[in-house]
């Protein structure tokens, strides 16, 4: 019996040309950045109300998950060192198991990202909330602020990759101010009286920690981050890794330090209602309103600064799969670095995906869109990860380090574990709708293939 499985791109594809040193935009600490302010963006700031109702189960779902995106993080790492281009998960899958997996990694990817995109717009708009109550009395006013915090990012997008990565260093540091403060000044604050009960569900143990991590995974998005944008970092093989290992390891301390000291700092019954955590919890360690209302301030902040990131990943992947014939070839237009075509419809879709929420009255937004990104995102993951065992199996010499096979292979083989787990603890809805989402882009493959395959027969085959 033949294999199906198509053979690796040769080095002489397209997306197999590095660029050149002197065209990339990003050093190690703006890599480092982009991969912690995607990972902390929107996320940490709203999910501990997210959580709460499972219980304080749900920081054992924390610490097995920071575990779970270190392991992803490392093997991206690893992945990074050999392909250094951009496209990330893309560009890996369709290295080991050619131009259908390639494009489902793509395709997946893209669809976490504007989706992403939306649900970080809609915990903005609570923290928003905070600072102009009046944005909270009519859903549409909510509607049109959610909307502007996603097109202003994009406007930062198509002014260069210099202005983006501009951008992400400041609302790196900015955000780190209010989330330290709550992290590490919180815990002389802590109430263990706040901290409600430890299984609030009537869910077993393992059925609880699967389903607060599957909601939990949204705040660890973006680990793949520099690898995704590998054209971009100066020094790729080296830097990526680095990048990858820094962000994520950073983002971890201050999310588990963070969460634990909102749940002692906010009574249990009133976090799970909370639209404002982080808030509550600094209005809960000096009384009054006035540093809740500065933890809003760069709230806001720290979420624009996420979708300022994640709006240049949202075209990157789309932009690499498009240079091989993957995705419709408008996609590969850039101006400045940027991929524009790909920015621009990926915050009409977003934007698209917000007005249906506030149209169609859905109750606890956020945790519906988190909840499918939780699935798409595992696609990517998982067909990433299983690049590596591939690559470790069959024993490619040039893709893998001998010295280094065990332990790049048990890193391997927990990251796909652990990407496994993810899609179980998401739960049957978020998987229907994912896999909705997910065959749409078979149709737009077979199309695609099509073209590419017509495109490379000779006149007379025509």
């Amino acid at each position: 019996m033949t294999s199906t499985v198509a053979p690796p791109p040769t080095e002489t594809h397209r997306t197999a040309e590095p660029r050149p040193q002197g065209d990339r935009r990003f050093g190690l600490p703006v890599a480092t950045c982009l991969v912690m302010g995607n990972i902390i963006g929107g996320g940490i700031f709203l999910l501990p109300a997210s959580v709460a109702p499972f219980g304080t189960i749900s920081l054992v779902a924390f610490g097995v998950l920071t575990l779970g995106a270190i392991a992803l993080a490392l093997v991206f790492g690893r992945l990074a060192h050999r392909h250094p281009q951009t496209g990330g998960p893309y560009v890996y899958a369709r290295a080991a198991f050619g131009d259908f997996a390639g494009f489902l990694a793509a395709w997946s990817y893209w669809i976490t990202t504007w989706v992403s995109n939306a649900a970080l717009a809609v915990a903005a708009v609570g923290y928003l909330t905070v600072l102009v109550p009046g944005i909270g009395e009519h859903k549409w006013s909510m509607c049109l602020a959610a909307l502007a915090v996603q097109w202003l990012p994009a406007l930062a997008n198509l002014a260069g990759t210099r202005c983006v990565g501009a951008v992400q260093l400041v609302s790196t540091v900015l955000k780190f101010a209010p989330l330290l403060l709550v992290a590490v000044g919180g815990l002389f604050f802590f109430d263990p009286a706040n901290l409600g009960p430890f299984q609030a569900t009537d869910q077993s143990a393992v059925g609880a920690v699967s389903a607060s991590a599957a909601i939990l995974l949204f705040s660890y998005l973006g680990v793949e981050s520099a690898a995704v944008s590998a054209g971009e970092v100066r020094d790729p093989a080296r830097n990526v890794g680095r990048a990858t290992i820094l962000g994520t390891a950073g983002a971890a301390t201050v999310y588990l330090l963070g969460t634990l000291a909102v749940f002692g700092l906010v009574a249990h019954e009133k976090l799970i209602s909370s639209e404002a955590p982080f808030t509550d919890a600094v209005n809960a360690m000096f009384g009054g309103t006035w540093g809740g209302t500065l933890v809003a301030c760069a709230a806001v902040i720290s979420m624009a600064g996420a979708l300022n990131g994640w709006t240049l990943l949202s075209a990157q992947t789309p932009y690499a799969a498009a240079k091989d014939g993957l995705f419709p070839r408008v996609f590969e237009t850039r101006r400045r670095g940027v991929p524009v075509v790909g920015v621009l419809v990926t915050v009409a879709l977003a934007s698209a995906l917000t007005v249906y929420n506030h149209t169609a009255g859905s109750q606890r937004v956020f945790e519906v869109l988190v909840l499918v990104t939780t699935f798409t995102a595992t696609v990517p993951y998982l067909l990433s990860t299983a690049a590596q065992i591939y690559f470790l199996a069959s024993g490619r010499s040039d893709r893998v380090r001998p010295g280094r096979l065990v332990r790049d292979a048990a890193l391997a083989c927990l990251a796909f574990g652990f990407s496994m787990w993810l899609v179980a603890g998401s739960g049957y809805a978020a998987v229907y709708q994912g896999v909705l989402f997910l065959f749409a882009g078979v149709l737009v493959y077979a199309v695609m293939a099509a073209k590419k395959q017509r495109a490379a027969a000779p006149p007379a085959a025509r």
